[in-house]
């Protein structure tokens, strides 16, 4: 559950950073500077912040990597700002590297756990406008509110329908994940699948209506359950990008 930006520095051929991190619980600011490799391994930047008391903090380490996938340069955090450690990966838009740009987006790093919804609820409601829902998602120890947000970007069927956004502290948007209309092959009925990127694993509900709702603009979420349906595209992970 994590955004922000990075904006490339050289001077004097050294490279650095700086930038801003989002989540639910913070808006930081943070610089990457330069340290010596030991190893191969070894981080390439240090992540500095300023506290509350104005004292440069070090709050992780940084690695600059190749994609093996796409062979596209990326930015690899590990940071921990007090709550535990947590990743994340800075990355250029497609845009942004044609125009040669310094800048980079910051995504959360999707793993490939997935956590288990168990008795996990929420509401889903649609907006008045801008084809947009609010709702939130909980369970006795997650408690999330959220915007779906129609995907504009959309050029292909398994393209997600909605991003999933929350807000940071100082109302910056936060893209935590994707949802797809759909429609069960057994009862007809239409409903939305999401898929949530959260700190313990992606998060897969359905937003469905029972008898009383259906018809209204608002859904129930419930845990969702293997039953053999196909939906879009939401079984290959967070399209972050579409």
């Amino acid at each position: 559950m994590f955004a922000g930006t990075l904006t490339q520095t050289t001077v004097r051929d050294i490279v650095s950073f700086n930038g801003k991190l989002h989540a639910r619980d913070f808006d930081i600011a943070i610089t990457l500077n330069p340290v010596a490799k030991t190893s191969p391994k070894s981080p390439d930047f240090e992540v500095t912040a300023i506290n509350r008391t104005r004292r440069t903090i070090r709050i992780g380490s940084a690695w600059d990597q190749i994609s093996d996938k796409t062979g596209n340069r990326y930015i690899s955090l590990q940071v921990d700002v007090g709550n535990g450690p947590f990743r994340v990966n800075a990355v250029q838009t497609e845009e942004a590297r044609k125009a040669k740009s310094n800048d980079f987006d910051i995504i959360p790093f999707v793993a490939n756990s997935v956590m288990k919804s168990g008795s996990i609820s929420g509401e889903l409601t649609a907006m008045d406008a801008d084809n947009a829902f609010a709702g939130y998602v909980a369970n006795m120890m997650f408690d999330l509110n959220f915007m779906l947000i129609e995907n504009e970007y959309k050029t292909a069927e398994k393209h997600p329908d909605y991003r999933i956004e929350i807000s940071s502290p100082n109302g910056t948007a936060i893209r935590v994940g994707s949802a797809w209309l759909a429609t069960s092959e057994k009862t007809g009925n239409d409903y939305i699948s999401l898929l949530i990127n959260t700190p313990d694993g992606d998060l897969r509900v359905n937003a469905v209506q029972n008898e009383e709702q259906r018809g209204g603009d608002t859904f129930s979420i419930i845990p969702f359950v293997e039953a053999g349906e196909t939906v879009g595209s939401a079984t290959g992970g967070l399209a972050l990008v579409a």
